[in-house]
């Protein structure tokens, strides 16, 4: 036990100075890049707080290269000071050496999931309100249990459409209702159409009736339509861009949001596989941190530790890539998003202790 309090002790402080040297060099580093986009109309407080903001999901982006080099950092100090040489001498195995970390291992990716998401979804948010502000843009769609919600909008009037459901672009809405205010934000027209195209320019709505909300009566004023163009500045890019990225909601609200996603006529398939590889979080950090120990647990000498650190780092930006190209194929629906989400971090675990049990037993 005391053993594997002191390769656990190692591992974190390892974790901790990688993590700490990441965290300056990516700050630095976006600083420098949101000085370039906003320098010219904001200062460098709010520089600097737009980089806070974006700094946890950058680091949550690059948790894995993060693991695999406190492992690396860690199995190579315990090789050098031929700690694991005297370990193996006192009857324990390099795989019982592994338990600790390991298991340190997995309550990080554990605690990144169920505690540092929701925080980088909130900063994520935050980031993009930020960004948004100083850009002069804004989010134009919203879904809410009782339906979707877009907003669109010139310098003369801004129009707010609500709708049942919609396409899977989000072009044609079900049960859409328009309503249109001035300059000042008055009413100014309400109209509701049982079906909206999103054309070039403009909405084609059929099944219309109309309100001018400027009149005494609305009610005796409204007209029936069979359709009516209303002119827009939306696209069909706009719209499926609102959504933002997943990763800007937290892993506890994730499944609600699916869930209205399908309700709203979405597809929620990028959602679904985002889901499955937060969950599946853990076993890949674990893959990292394996892949690290098969390449650099042994005693190095003279040039092969650079080669074997090397071939660790590279083997684990292939895994990494493999999970992206799974994830792709599991967005465009060629595999299950659970497969798309496990099977690399599974198959790098195995081929990992396949690998460590070689190097041990021969």
């Amino acid at each position: 036990m005391i053993l594997h309090r002191y390769f656990a002790r190692r591992y974190i402080m390892a974790f901790l100075g990688t993590l700490g040297i990441f965290f300056a060099m990516l700050t630095m580093i976006d600083f420098v890049e949101q000085a370039r986009r906003f320098g010219g109309t904001t200062g460098i407080g709010e520089l600097l707080a737009v980089s806070m903001l974006n700094a946890p999901a950058q680091l949550y982006e690059i948790l894995p290269l993060i693991v695999i080099i406190s492992g690396i950092a860690l199995f190579l100090g315990l090789a050098r000071s031929s700690e694991l040489v005297v370990t193996r001498a006192a009857g324990r195995s390099a795989l019982a050496a592994l338990i600790a970390p390991v298991v340190v291992t997995l309550l990080l990716g554990v605690a990144a999931v169920a505690l540092i998401n929701p925080l980088v979804a909130a900063t994520t948010r935050a980031y993009e309100a930020r960004t948004d502000s100083l850009k002069g843009e804004e989010r134009v769609i919203t879904l809410s249990d009782d339906g979707l919600w877009l907003r669109q909008g010139d310098s003369e009037a801004q129009t707010v459409i609500r709708a049942k459901g919609s396409n899977l672009d989000g072009t044609v809405l079900r049960e859409a209702s328009f309503l249109t205010f001035d300059t000042e934000g008055r009413p100014r027209e309400r109209v509701e159409a049982s079906l909206a195209e999103l054309q070039t320019g403009h909405w084609l709505l059929r099944g219309v009736k109309r309100w001018p909300l400027s009149a005494d009566n609305p009610e005796t004023a409204a007209e029936r339509l069979p359709q009516m163009t209303l002119a827009s500045s939306l696209t069909a890019t706009q719209i499926r861009d609102s959504f933002g990225d997943p990763a800007a909601i937290s892993v506890w609200k994730l499944p609600g949001f699916i869930d209205r996603l399908k309700e709203a006529g979405f597809t929620a398939r990028r959602h679904q596989v985002f889901l499955q590889t937060e969950l599946a979080q853990p076993a890949f950090l674990t893959a990292m941190l394996l892949i690290g120990a098969g390449f650099t647990m042994r005693h190095q000498r003279g040039g092969r530790v650079g080669v074997m650190v090397l071939g660790a780092i590279l083997l684990s930006f292939g895994v990494y890539f493999l999970r992206n190209f799974a994830q792709i194929l599991g967005e465009n629906g060629q595999i299950p998003p659970a497969l798309a989400a496990w099977a690399p971090p599974v198959a790098a675990i195995l081929s990992s202790l396949g690998l460590l049990l070689h190097l041990e037993d021969g």
